[in-house]
């Protein structure tokens, strides 16, 4: 594992900062280019991710052939972390949820015909795409196992009944990506299907109020009706379904914690800046032992978790799923940008509370990190199978072939 930068990526990293401190936080400072979400107007969003087109810093994940950048996934770990010193930096470079993750599934496993159809448009920033996974109660969580919206055959496609919910993007997206039951088998019985906004049989329940801030879309609750999808519109091959999100969740969990890296060094930026200037009974803040602990410790953890991110990119490069690297590098970030936003917030006492920052702003996205794309608890139950299964060969090391 060698740890530093190639001329290529380092590049990459230096244009993407430059670009966030010059174009993208601007835009962040003005609240009028806000939607009532709390998210970045999308008129305003268009114009930013034009400028991101034309300096080449577009859809890292992507493949070259379609408009993307074809970075590995360290690259997107480096990229993806100057990224999002801005809430609204990875929209700019279209590298935020869910798109990133569909457009990875799609690029990984869809035919020739179908990407061209479903992923090139997502590519090029033309649509808006969701994954329709989740459901209510007793339907599949975290456990995709537990399933039950069902498609049904009906000659030369299927028919899709049931119940999904907590959708992110939903309710903008055009492009979905559907996971259904069609049989009950235990590893063969999930299916994934494309289809697009307009198709009949299926509507948007409600758009779930959540705590906020949103992306763009919400977090939508579907009903589906007897949709129909066709035999070209399969994902993968029928029964491949539970394979697809295994590939699709894997690398979208540790994005999002390149994600929250950034915003957890955003956070630390802002406490430092304060701290430095604000005095109190006759000493600034930053020389108070007890607010250089809270710093330290908070830039502590932030560092532990890029290097988890940056193992588990590593092992994926390599063609490695990485379960248990990506778990640990969830639950470690997740609780990371908690405490990094918690403790800034601290420090700049009502301040921080109030809008005049973006702290409380990632306060509240801050909370949903530990749920998403598996709870803590869920990915810490993982990291318990592998020690049972591998005992002391858990903390191995990757062996090369080098003496």
């Amino acid at each position: 594992m060698d740890f530093s930068l190639s001329g290529e990526l380092e590049s990459v990293r230096v244009r993407t900062r430059r670009f966030v401190d010059g174009h993208v936080m601007p835009i962040e400072a003005d609240r009028s280019n806000y939607d009532e979400h709390e998210n970045i107007r999308l008129d305003v969003m268009r114009g930013l991710q034009d400028k991101a087109r034309a300096e080449g810093l577009w859809a890292p994940q992507a493949p070259k052939e379609y408009g993307g950048m074809a970075l590995p996934v360290v690259g997107w770990a480096v990229m993806y972390e100057e990224a999002n010193r801005s809430i609204f930096g990875p929209l700019a470079f279209n590298c935020a949820p869910p798109d990133d993750g569909n457009m990875n599934l799609l690029a990984r496993t869809a035919t020739p015909a179908q990407k061209e159809k479903w992923l090139r448009p997502i590519v090029e920033g033309k649509v808006r795409s969701a994954f329709a996974m989740t459901e209510p109660a007793p339907g599949g969580g975290s456990d995709p196992g537990m399933i039950r919206t069902r498609a049904e055959r009906t000659g030369s496609g299927w028919t899709v009944h049931g119940h999904k919910w907590f959708i992110t993007g939903a309710g903008i997206a055009e492009h979905f990506i559907l996971i259904a039951r069609t049989s009950d088998d235990t590893r063969r019985g999930l299916t994934a299907f494309l289809f697009h906004r307009d198709q009949p049989g299926w509507r948007i329940l409600r758009r779930i109020p959540i705590m906020g801030p949103e992306e763009h879309g919400g977090h939508c609750e579907l009903v589906f009706e007897g949709l129909e999808i066709p035999d070209e519109n399969v994902l993968m091959k029928v029964g491949d379904g539970l394979r697809a999100t295994q590939i699709r969740l894997g690398p979208a969990r540790l994005t999002h914690c390149m994600r929250w890296l950034g915003l957890a060094k955003r956070c630390m930026e802002i406490a430092q800046s304060y701290v430095a200037e604000r005095e109190g009974f006759g000493i600034r803040l930053a020389d108070r032992e007890s607010v250089q602990i809270k710093l330290g410790q908070v830039a502590h953890q932030i560092a532990i978790g890029r290097l988890l991110v940056m193992h588990a990119a590593w092992k994926l490069d390599q063609g490695d799923r990485a379960r248990k690297e990506v778990s640990m590098a969830k639950v470690q970030v997740a609780d990371t940008l908690h405490q990094a936003a918690d403790v800034a917030i601290q420090l700049n006492g009502a301040r921080g509370y109030s809008k005049d920052t973006i702290l409380e702003w990632i306060y509240r996205y801050a909370r949903q990190a530990r749920l998403v794309d598996g709870a803590s608890e869920v990915h810490n139950m993982v990291l318990a199978r592998f020690m049972k299964d591998e005992g002391r060969d858990f903390w191995s090391w990757s062996a090369g072939n080098r003496l």
